[in-house]
Formats: structure tokens, sequence, C-alpha cells
């Protein structure tokens, strides 16, 4: 027998064991229609959002025509001035999450959290009092140590990108999902998920980064326009990361709210990626994921419903039930926000904080209205003091029932 031979039948033999052992790092990865684990074991997605930590909205809390993160820093602004908001939202920051939420998570039974983030935080743009593009690996880096801990892997989610993606207030965006139109913002997009690729290439904790949250809203007239647009940007950011980064798995949500994935024609170009999918106030059986359910057996990649609830108790078990009978992963949401039972802790409304939601929604369109429906600064600040306090994870109110809907206990 030659030395060739003898070493390919050496090498066939092995083959086996390093296809295992290149694994042993301990990322999630693809395989047909499941996620498995360093084990080869099948790893259902089972978690939550961590929404308006790093991405606030203003229904989280209690606005109504404040609903994004500029407009809600706008307001503040006004009221109190830039100094002490830019010291409110870096106080933010560090107290909403903390390592007790993440222990929380962790022994309520969840393997997972979602994590939407702005773009800015990873640029010299001005964003939540701060114009330092380390600010993001920061959060993050402090977030991974604390998830290594209890063993809760990241999914990182752009729900702002930048121009916007969406066109409409979740995105922070002025409208319009202009990250499809201008080469600039494409670049940026790329270039900060490469940086962030590129930082955590080698960290397993991290399962994946969801690219876009909900790209594309149907309100525009040229909606079948920008939904040809949506596959060729993931390709180009797809490209982008795996020049750094080959161990994560890479999420591709629909247009339309992650819903419509017709877009898509090219439905497996790389050889770890899934789709994300969203679904609000469906039917709770399987004719309320039935497009889902269609277009993964098309592909025959796993499907993972990154956002969901917002619903009755009732309604989250139902729905939760029905994902995992049909190995649907999921990421409900969100973790907290102020006074609404709907999320797995929320915090108590600060005193006068009426009076500063009927500032958000009255008139300001101009300097003398903004100056005629302005409060007291410091009825502002102390309540702003009182969410710093608040959102502290020991003087949360945890939400039994809801957990319960999400757990099965």
């Amino acid at each position: 027998m030659s030395l060739k031979i003898r070493i390919l039948l050496v090498g066939l033999l092995l083959m086996p064991f390093f296809l295992t052992a290149g694994n042993e790092n301990g990322f999630i990865r693809v395989e047909g229609q499941n996620l498995v684990d360093k084990a080869n074991q099948p790893y259902f997605i089972r978690g939550i959002n961590l929404g308006n930590w790093l991405n606030p909205e203003g229904y989280m809390f209690l606005f109504e025509k404040t609903s994004s993160f500029r407009l809600i820093d706008q307001a503040f602004k006004e009221l109190i001035g830039e100094q002490y908001v830019n010291q409110f939202w870096k106080r933010f920051q560090d107290n909403y999450i903390t390592r007790d939420d993440i222990k929380f998570i962790a022994e309520s039974g969840m393997n997972t959290i979602r994590v939407p983030f702005h773009y800015k935080l990873f640029t010299c743009q001005d964003y939540m009092g701060q114009n330092d593009p380390k600010r993001g690996f920061e959060l993050l880096d402090r977030l991974v140590t604390w998830c290594k801990e209890f063993n809760v892997h990241i999914i990182l989610d752009m729900h702002d990108a930048p121009g916007g993606q969406t066109g409409d207030n979740i995105d922070d965006s002025y409208g319009y999902p202009w990250l499809f139109e201008d080469a600039g913002n494409r670049q940026l997009y790329d270039k900060i998920w490469t940086e962030i690729a590129q930082h955590y290439a080698n960290e397993s904790i991290i399962l994946g980064y969801d690219l876009l949250n909900e790209p594309i809203a149907p309100y525009f007239k040229n909606v079948s326009e920008l939904n040809s647009l949506l596959e060729p940007v993931y390709k180009e950011v797809v490209a982008a990361i795996r020049k750094v980064d080959h161990n994560h798995i890479v999420m591709l949500g629909g247009a339309q709210w992650d819903s419509n994935f017709s877009v898509f024609t090219d439905s497996r170009f790389d050889n770890n990626m899934l789709y994300t999918c969203h679904r609000y106030w469906s039917k709770t059986d399987d004719q309320g994921i039935r497009d889902f359910l269609d277009f993964r057996s098309k592909v025959n990649l796993p499907l993972y419903m990154g956002e969901t609830g917002e619903n009755k108790d009732e309604w989250v078990k139902a729905f939760r039930i029905t994902l995992e009978r049909n190995n649907i992963g999921w990421t409900f949401w969100p973790y907290k926000k102020m006074t609404k039972a709907s999320c797995m802790v929320s915090l108590n409304e600060p005193k006068n904080w009426d009076r500063i939601v009927a500032f958000t929604n009255s008139d300001r369109s101009s300097f003398p209205k903004i100056r005629a429906h302005r409060i007291g600064k410091d009825t502002v600040i102390t309540a702003l003091n009182e969410i710093i306090t608040n959102c502290r994870f020991k003087n949360c109110n945890q939400n039994k029932s809801y957990i319960d809907a999400l757990t099965g206990k």
C-alpha cells in the first residue's frame, strides 16, 4: 500500500473526529432546519428581548406621539436641557440591564437573549448622551461577561441601521428606509457589522447576528422596488462579515415586519444562515404561522421567531406552545417596560410622570408652544431620577403569570 493511500485512509477514518472537534469551540451552528451545539445536540432558542435598553422606544415610557429615541431625547432636552439628559441616558444604560437581570432571565429558564441596538453606539454620532464609537463594545462586553457566567446566549440585533431600514419609528429614522438608496449608509452599515464581527469572532456565547430588524415598512408607494434591494444588501453585508468571522450564524429577516419572505431569490447563499420572522396578534394555532412553515420547508433552513408577544398571557402561552410544536425557536418581546404586565418584569411609573406624558403629547411645533407647555425642571429631574431607581432589577415587579406563560410552569 502506497504512502499516499495510507494517508488518505487515515484521513477518512479521522474525519468524523475532526468534524466534531471543529465545533469544540462551542459555537451554535445551522444543520438542516435545526441549530446544534458543540456536542451536535439540538439547541432550541427560548428567550427574551432586551428592548428599550440600547434602543429606547416611546411606548415603553408610556408615550404616544413621542415614539422613537430621537423624539424622546428631544422632548427631555426641551424640558431640562442637554447636560442633565445626557447624564440620564448614561445612568439608564448602566442600570436598566445589569447582572441581576441576566441571572433572573437564566433562572427563569431562558437560554437566549436578543439585544436590539442602535448603530450610533458604534460611531461618533451623538446617541444617548455620548459620541464614543467604543461605547457599544463597552456595554456589550459587559453583557457578554454576565451571559457567560449564566450560560445565556446572545443574539445581536441591529434595530436601527444607518439611514433607517424600516422607515418608521422603530428604526429611529426620518420616515423612509434610506439605507437602501444611499451608498454611504450601506458602507457604514457594512463597516459596523464588520467591526462587530471582528470583535466577537471568537466569542461563542454570541449565537448570531440579526442583520436588520423589520426592514421596509409596507407604507411606501415603491415598496416592491425597495423589497428587491433587500437581498443584495444582505449578501453584501454577509460577504463583509465572512472576511473576519466564519463562526457565527447570520440571521435574515423578511420585508414588511420580518414577515414577507417572497423577496428572497437565492435563499441559501451562506452555509451558516437562518431566517428570522416576527408575528404579533395572529391566531395562535398553526394557521397563524402557515406562511412561515411553508417557507421553511422550501429553503430547509431554521426559522426563528425573533419577536412576538405584547398580548394577554393566555395568547402568549398558546402561541409559544405552537412555536415549540413546530420547532421554531423564540425570543418574546420585551423583557422589561414601565407599568405593563406583558413582560417579564416591569418598573413602577414615577410620580408626576403623567405631566411629562402630557408634555410629549402637546403641540410643540414652535418655540413659543414649547415654552407654553414646559413644566417645572425639578419635577422632571425628580421623575427621571425615579426611573433610574425603579428600573433596577431589585425594584422591579416580577410578572409571574407572564413568566409562567413562557416557561410552562
